[in-house]
């Protein structure tokens, strides 16, 4: 999802607390390259207006009255797939994120950032594609480790290039820039991710870093950013 310079990357905050709704939308609002199109206090409303405004980002609670954003954020995954979610939460512990993660969220950071550290996490999402803090992925590998390989297809083995994906593309890199890299057109690197994807049992490039990392494909050092460039993917 890279950053246009010539268009803001619009917003949508969905908050239950209008302190804090309102507190991140007026130093949001201080920024050239975003836009806040619209707010909502529930997990139904941020549906809806996701649905309505087809923002860029959401950035989204978790604890939400009428629906929760865990649910509210696998409802727009399902229905809005272009819309980039961020969960912007209090909670910090590996149920919430994996939950958030397996529920299609493109992000997960933690409401007690700094608020220049928040700006420069988001900008950082909006820009470059999805930053996951390591103390949060080490959470969510050790979630996904508990939860076993039952669900994993019998298939499961990655070729070496399918390998060689992943590990760029959880350093950052995106579809235009892997070609450039293995020397072939985006349209072999989208057949790789498709394989890849299958074989691995996952729908979108967070779940395929994520589960390789798992089964110790690639390397989890650093904090790792995926490039969501390609909306399907």
């Amino acid at each position: 999802m890279p950053a246009n310079k010539k268009k803001k990357i619009t917003v949508l905050i969905a908050d239950d607390q209008t302190l804090f709704r309102e507190g991140i939308k007026d130093i949001l609002m201080g920024e050239k390259w975003v836009e806040v199109v619209g707010e909502a206090s529930d997990g139904v409303e941020a549906v809806a207006l996701a649905k309505k405004l087809k923002p860029d980002v959401v950035l989204m609670d978790i604890k939400l009255p009428k629906m929760d954003g865990i649910n509210a954020t696998r409802k727009i995954h399902e229905t809005c797939p272009q819309v980039n979610v961020l969960v912007l939460s209090s909670f910090e512990d590996e149920a919430h994120v994996l939950d958030a993660i397996q529920a299609g969220a493109n992000g997960y950071l933690s409401k007690m950032l700094p608020a220049a550290e928040l700006v420069s996490s988001i900008k950082a999402f909006t820009s470059e594609g999805l930053m996951i803090p390591q103390q949060l992925m080490g959470k969510l590998l050790h979630g996904l480790r508990k939860m076993g390989d039952s669900s994993m297809p019998s298939q499961a083995t990655l070729t070496k290039t399918e390998i060689k994906i992943m590990d760029l593309l959880g350093k950052g890199l995106s579809n235009k820039e892997l070609a450039r890299e293995l020397e072939c057109s985006v349209k072999t690197i989208k057949n790789h991710l498709n394989s890849a994807f299958h074989k691995l049992g996952v729908s979108s490039r967070t779940e395929a870093v994520v589960k390789a990392i798992e089964k110790g494909l690639i390397s989890s050092e650093g904090n790792v950013v995926f490039d969501d460039e390609d909306e399907d993917f």
